[in-house]
């Protein structure tokens, strides 16, 4: 059943992609960490897939949820959300998707690759992993384009400094100037450095050659296919 929600806020994320924040008011909205919305104009017919970025635990106390938007060179989501602005109304129809954190975790470790947006669903499932096991030893390796287009980079770099995650950012396109991360397309040097255990939870979101091609070296290094989850999601 559709609802239609508000958005609070509208703002860069990316060069490449804007975090919309809609706000829930008094509607009871549950969903799973990972899980995904269909969202456009209650004007028009056209409805685009996006997941849900903020935690269930977080929807619940701030009575909001966030959605990354990936845009086009033009700077434009398309017409489904065109020109969309702070107090402006959007139509939600969901949740949908079975790319979702288990509600009782019991691996040795998570560990989540990202590329691009596809960030967005791994972030809510990791806010929501380190909710329910503050402790738990979880490994996140995301790829972008260039390094001013990590989305939510500076949150996730705070919780690698904390000591709560551990991280590694590789960059796919040779910037000018200072990066001091890594570069290159992910790879088996990359996965290695984050995992630890044969027992590990993984999940992958991103372009299809990302999707593609990690799960073949997880396998390699001893992940059982039956702990790999993917969700394959724009660049």
């Amino acid at each position: 059943m559709p609802v239609t929600l508000q958005a609070s806020t509208v703002h860069p994320a990316t060069p490449r992609a804007a975090v919309v924040r809609l706000a829930l008011g008094d509607l009871d909205f549950d969903y799973e960490a990972g899980q995904a919305v269909l969202v456009g104009r209650p004007e028009q017919d056209v409805r685009r897939p996006y997941s849900l970025a903020t935690a269930p635990h977080e929807a619940a106390r701030d009575r909001a949820v966030e959605l990354l938007v990936g845009l086009h060179p033009d700077g434009t989501a398309g017409p489904h959300l065109d020109d969309l602005a702070a107090g402006e109304w959007v139509e939600v129809i969901g949740p949908v998707g079975s790319f979702v954190l288990p509600s009782d975790i019991d691996a040795r470790q998570l560990l989540f690759v990202a590329g691009g947006t596809g960030i967005a669903p791994l972030r809510a499932m990791i806010h929501e992993a380190l909710h329910r096991h503050p402790t738990i030893d979880l490994g996140l390796l995301y790829s972008a384009r260039t390094p001013d287009e990590f989305a939510y980079g500076s949150e996730l770099r705070a919780l690698a400094g904390a000591g709560r995650i551990r991280l590694v950012q590789t960059v796919t396109r040779h910037p000018e100037g200072e990066w001091t991360g890594e570069r290159g397309r992910i790879n088996r040097s990359h996965i290695t450095r984050l995992l630890t255990s044969r027992e590990a939870l993984c999940y992958v979101c991103g372009p299809h050659a990302l999707v593609e091609e990690v799960p073949r070296v997880l396998r390699e290094l001893g992940i059982d296919p039956a702990g790999i989850r993917l969700e394959e999601w724009g660049g």
